[in-house]
């Protein structure tokens, strides 16, 4: 019933996000404007120069050390290597959490898997592996009122074993809040043909079917983002056979990314990066990242940072009949808008806010807890209020 719920929730919440915040965001693109082409290109011939990664292999562990150290240099200190075994074998699924703002406890998870088969795997899945170091380079000072997980695993290749691992013994024991899953799996490209085009992939609706409506809406979001943020075409297409899967046999909500021009060097020896197409990776990199900004709802931390100190924002009094004041201590009133959601995530007040001091008059909801925001392009804060 718990869960449930919650999937009605995230329903209700990606549907009002598509509705209302599917518009071209500067703050996003600004974001968006620094992803490094030369950073992608060098991180791939990094991967690549490993060799093939299998389970069990001295190359897989020299990967896994690099991707460790390089969220290291980032600045981020949440970071576990989860172990586990088959084959007579040991290896880790490394996962690493940024805190988000206004939603601690709830996870967007944006994963792939860095084990290769065959060869170095520099498109399966060297790229999904170097798009996420990306991302997490770029939002890693960025505000995000919801916690990102960006989670690297292993055992792939040998059948989903690092992801189903990492659901039975952390997922499910700890009942994990996941906002979304968003996997990337082979996104690189196949040089000399037209890569003008990226599959959004959704819930294969087969069971569970609850979270099947709630993954469709996160993949059209997924796929406008690529519209706003970058140069590539988008399709809709079923997710299979990869890190994902696991995740959408326990209920969780489910998107995720795959190149639409098929590599044919998958599990080869050719599987190289003079096989794919760097720009295609670039241009894919750029959307996702639009993409995780709307979903873990990013804003110019200088600016919430600033909005949200006590001495800069009044909002009494709270618990109230109805009858609520804002007061802002400080200019930041341009394009200022008020939202307030119940607790379904039902849009029921908006309202702009023009002056320093304001006051709402919400009495004709009912008596319960609803949820405000006060936002702008750059910012964005949230506040509980109750109406007794």
């Amino acid at each position: 019933m718990k869960q449930t719920l919650h999937i009605l929730v995230i329903l209700l919440t990606l549907s009002i996000s598509s509705l209302n915040a599917q518009t071209f965001n500067s703050y996003y693109n600004t974001v968006v404007s620094n992803v490094s082409s030369p950073n992608i290109l060098s991180d791939l011939t990094t991967f690549e120069n490993f060799g093939v990664k299998n389970v069990g292999s001295t190359a897989l562990g020299n990967a896994q050390n690099w991707i460790k150290t390089r969220y290291q240099n980032l600045g981020y200190t949440d970071i576990v290597e989860q172990p586990f075994s088959y084959g007579g074998n040991t290896t880790n699924n490394i996962i690493i959490t940024k805190t988000g703002s206004v939603y601690p406890n709830t996870y967007l998870i944006i994963d792939a898997h860095y084990d290769t088969i065959n060869g170095t795997g520099t498109n399966d899945n060297g790229s999904g592996t170097v798009l996420i170091m990306e991302l997490a380079r770029l939002l890693k000072n960025i505000n995000t009122e919801y916690s990102i997980k960006f989670i690297h695993f292993s055992g792939e290749e040998d059948g989903l074993i690092g992801s189903n691992y990492y659901v039975n013994n952390t997922v499910i024991p700890e009942n994990l809040n996941i906002l979304l899953v968003l996997n990337i799996d082979e996104v690189g490209g196949v040089n000399g043909l037209i890569n003008d085009t990226i599959i959004c992939e959704k819930d294969l609706d087969n069971s569970p079917t609850s979270n099947n409506a709630a993954s469709a809406a996160s993949t059209a979001i997924l796929a406008n983002c690529f519209g706003l943020y970058s140069n590539l075409n988008t399709e809709i297409s079923f997710a299979y056979a990869s890190d994902y899967i696991p995740f959408e046999n326990n209920n969780q909500i489910i998107t995720g990314l795959y190149e639409k021009n098929e590599t044919p060097y998958a599990h080869t020896s050719s599987d190289t990066l003079a096989n794919m197409d760097v720009n295609y990776l670039f241009e894919v990199t750029k959307g996702a990242l639009g993409a995780a900004l709307e979903f873990a709802v990013g804003s110019n931390s200088l600016n919430t940072l600033t909005f949200n100190s006590k001495s800069n924002i009044s909002f009494y009094p709270n618990p109230s009949n109805g009858i609520f004041n804002i007061k802002l201590n400080n200019n930041i009133i341009k394009d200022l808008e008020l939202v307030v959601l119940d607790v379904l995530g039902k849009e029921v007040y908006t309202a702009k806010i023009n002056n320093q001091t304001e006051s709402i008059n919400l009495s004709f909801l009912n008596k319960g807890i609803y949820l405000t925001i006060l936002k702008n392009e750059n910012t964005r804060v949230t506040k509980k209020i109750v109406i007794q």
